[in-house]
């Protein structure tokens, strides 16, 4: 599928197949796609925790507030950051640069994000929201359907994937095959509403 195309018919589904089950070699291909969304410093912090188990799922939806999406779509994605990646030998992130690059960015990484946990957490929010594009548009690439989702406690969701205490859940996105048709798109804004050239007016 064309990107273009993918952006277009990339819809927010409330109704998948439960019966459907997502091959192994589609999650292979969808988290390949998903790691190589950007990230500052190229510090890949987030963290993709996969359920398809159905008791898992079922579980999820009890505190998501039972909606429909998590226990019928194939697989939840959990997306989570490692907030405390950039100390987690950082030098592996630019392990294919050349000395003099890597020399100059790995300190720079521990000394921006260090003592900074604001940063730590805005870098997570960013970080995992381009992920989670980046997995709607694979997953949609690859004939399947998904929906965002935030809809969750996500203190009892973190519980049940056993998050570290280092870790923080982002948002979660279900993915699968619709069996209903998403409506018409609720209203677009118009460019001229949205795009600003060079500054906001005064």
């Amino acid at each position: 599928m064309e990107t273009f195309a993918a952006i277009e018919q990339r819809r927010s589904v409330k109704k998948f197949d439960p019966d459907h089950a997502i091959s192994e070699d589609d999650i292979q291909k969808l988290m390949s796609a998903a790691v190589l969304s950007p990230t500052s410093f190229n510090i890949q912090n987030w963290r993709f925790v996969l359920i398809t188990d159905p008791g898992r799922k079922a579980a999820v939806r009890d505190v998501g507030y039972h909606q429909a999406q998590f226990g019928d779509c194939s697989v939840i994605v959990i997306l989570c950051a490692d907030l405390a990646a950039h100390a987690r030998k950082p030098e592996r992130y630019w392990r294919n640069a050349e000395d003099s690059v890597r020399d100059v960015v790995v300190p720079m990484i521990t000394g921006l994000y260090g003592d900074n946990p604001g940063l730590q957490h805005d870098e997570a929010l960013r970080s995992c929201g381009i992920a989670a594009q980046t997995i709607m548009l694979a997953a949609k690439d690859l004939g399947y359907d998904s929906c965002p989702m935030v809809g969750f406690d996500f203190a009892k969701v973190g519980e049940l994937i056993n998050l570290p205490a280092d870790h923080e859940i982002v948002m979660a996105v279900a993915v699968g095959k619709s069996i209903v048709e998403a409506n018409p798109r609720a209203g677009q804004l118009p460019l001229e509403d949205v795009v600003v050239r060079d500054r906001f007016a005064g």
